[in-house]
């Protein structure tokens, strides 16, 4: 049995919904020591979050960004937590309803989504500043 923790630092990005797979698996190269096993990877954010969905086309990206925009709106009259700007609040709901973190399989040495499947990072402010994750493997060891 094999243990893995990193913590990863991902550049800063702006609002949208931004495919990182490559990214994270690059930067956890001991992941490559794992036969078939789990990865838990969680974002240490509170206005940033991650899901797992369509790697290939961009419109989908774009099409959940406009999705998100229309229904948690910047200008609901409601917001009492209006001090960190008009897109604090709405990013708060926005990555409670995507949620923080993300179970994967793991099969020889890198994630087992399916064909068209990648991790996105689900930026939720205009300047979120850098997002740091938190990828914890675990699995038979390979060889």
């Amino acid at each position: 049995m094999i243990w893995i923790q990193q913590e990863v630092r991902l550049e800063p990005r702006p609002r949208g919904f931004h495919l990182v797979t490559r990214e994270v698996e690059q930067a956890v190269p001991e992941l490559s020591r794992v036969r078939v096993g789990l990865a838990h990877i969680f974002i240490k954010h509170t206005s940033a979050s991650l899901t797992l969905n369509e790697n290939a086309s961009p419109d989908v990206r774009r099409d959940f960004e406009s999705w998100f925009d229309d229904a948690v709106p910047e200008d609901f009259a409601a917001w009492t937590h209006t001090l960190e700007g008009p897109d604090d609040m709405p990013a708060h709901v926005k990555a409670s309803l995507l949620g923080p973190s993300l179970t994967l399989p793991v099969r020889d040495g890198s994630f087992a989504v399916g064909t068209w499947q990648g991790i996105y990072l689900c930026e939720h402010r205009d300047s979120g500043g850098p997002r740091k994750l938190v990828v914890t493997a675990f699995g038979e060891q390979s060889g």
